[in-house]
């Protein structure tokens, strides 16, 4: 585990931790409890006003802080509490508070939390959204994919090269970063969810469950799509098949839009948010994610897995839930249930839709993969050991860690230069037009 000597961490986050909601605000509390459990300290900043779905940190022993963007103040803050390590919940928020860190707190040890890479899951957007508009299928992989090498791309880039490390989930992004882009292993930790293991005692059976649920938030640009796709090319067919089965949509931030695409003649029902995701899961036969494009592990189906619920999905969806394989063909049979590429046809994903509900010996025999494959990628006791010491190792060697990652210096001297005095000119402006209004 995490040293126990009383440090100070220190998480500046985009918005306040909403793990109800989302899978990337249970992520970034499983690390929080990690370095409580550990005996840090631990301060959460966030300049978002906080929501209904926000978590109570305080009860958990969280010190919270409100901060202001292009505002001196939060310099004053970090000297202040003088953080041991600052953990940054995406890209954008090291690319504010991230030079301001390094100037009060030089010798703090800087970690990105990528959840998802940013710019992948930007990048297969465009792509899909050149298909849909220009029927212009070129895209076959990734690497191939024009929109990738993006302005966003350089951005997140660099934010990587300034932080000291970046906590990855997914193997095929951790791959992509060395591979293809040649950031260096010693920059990056590959960490999937912090997941404790689940039984099956609890669980229902076939008989018990009914229906099908899809679940994510509709802020989220893959969830809503794949909603659209459900609606418009995929449950017209299953409800005709299956008349009595009925397709229950959930998700926070629910939108007068989405709420008229329900149907209840067709039994597509579109529910919003819901207090415990994983009891819905849990009631329901099998778990549908139709995703077109996305990065990074999917929460609903991990959820899934630990529900035994059989789910069907695409490539995009079983990312980083299976071992990388040149063709996904080889690895396909691991997964609890179907994968299917729905960009040309959703044909092949409706007949597993309607087989899977409809036969239970195929369904208890995907419910039991479930668990063999959780088991295979989630290990809490082993994962959380490896990222406590590859964060003790860095704190360790921090100076000489830094001299051979000297780019990320580079990148650092000339983000601060620039991005110092723009912040400043902002910050200066905001305060004339404060003393202006006053007068």
């Amino acid at each position: 585990m995490l040293e126990q000597r009383k440090h100070k961490v220190l998480f500046v986050g985009l918005v306040w931790p909403e793990p109800k909601s989302t899978a990337a605000g249970q992520n970034i509390l499983s690390y929080i409890n990690l370095f409580i459990a550990s005996g840090y300290e631990v301060t959460f900043a966030c300049a978002a006003e906080q929501t209904e779905q926000s978590a109570p940190l305080t009860s958990l022993g969280v010190k919270e802080q409100a901060i202001t963007l292009n505002d001196s103040s939060f310099d004053t803050f970090v000297n202040q509490l003088a953080p041991d390590i600052t953990v940054f919940d995406r890209f954008i928020s090291e690319e504010q508070f991230g030079w301001r860190v390094s100037l009060a707190a030089p010798m703090c040890m800087k970690i990105l939390d990528c959840e998802d890479l940013h710019f992948l899951r930007d990048a297969r957007h465009q792509a899909y959204k050149d298909i849909n508009q220009r029927g212009n299928n070129v895209v076959c992989n990734d690497v191939d994919n024009a929109y990738l090498y993006s302005d966003m791309c350089k951005r997140e880039l660099a934010s990587i090269w300034r932080c000291d490390l970046s906590i990855l989930l997914s193997e095929y992004e951790y791959k992509l970063l060395t591979r293809i882009f040649k950031v260096p292993e010693t920059l990056l930790h590959y960490c999937p969810f912090l997941l404790s293991d689940v039984d099956n005692k609890a669980t229902k059976t076939y008989e018990q469950r009914f229906d099908f649920v899809s679940i994510g938030s509709f802020r989220h640009a893959p969830n809503w799509d794949a909603v659209l796709t459900l609606k418009q090319k995929i449950w017209p067919t299953i409800t005709r098949a299956l008349p009595h089965a009925r397709c229950h949509i959930y998700g926070s931030y629910l939108t007068p839009k989405a709420k008229q695409l329900e149907n209840k003649k067709q039994g597509f029902l579109v529910h919003g948010f819901v207090e415990d995701a994983k009891e819905v899961i849990g009631n329901a036969r099998i778990l549908l994610a139709p995703l077109n494009f996305g990065a990074g592990i999917k929460g609903k189906l991990v959820d899934a897995m630990q529900c035994y619920t059989p789910s069907i999905t695409t490539e995009i969806g079983s990312e980083g839930l299976l071992p990388l394989a040149d063709n996904i063909d080889n690895v396909r049979e691991l997964w609890p249930g179907a994968i299917h590429n729905i960009q040309k046809s959703c044909d092949a994903f409706i007949e597993s839709c309607i087989a899977l509900y409809a036969n239970e010996d195929k369904w208890t025999q995907a419910s039991m993969r479930c668990h063999t494959l959780y088991s295979s990628i989630f290990n809490y006791e082993r994962q959380s050991r490896e990222l406590s010491d590859s964060i003790a190792t860095i704190r360790t060697n921090l100076t000489k860690h830094r001299h051979q990652h000297f780019i990320g210096q580079v990148l650092q001297h000339h983000t601060l230069n620039s991005t110092k005095y723009m912040s400043q000119w902002i910050e200066a402006k905001t305060r004339l037009q404060q003393a202006q209004r006053s007068d």
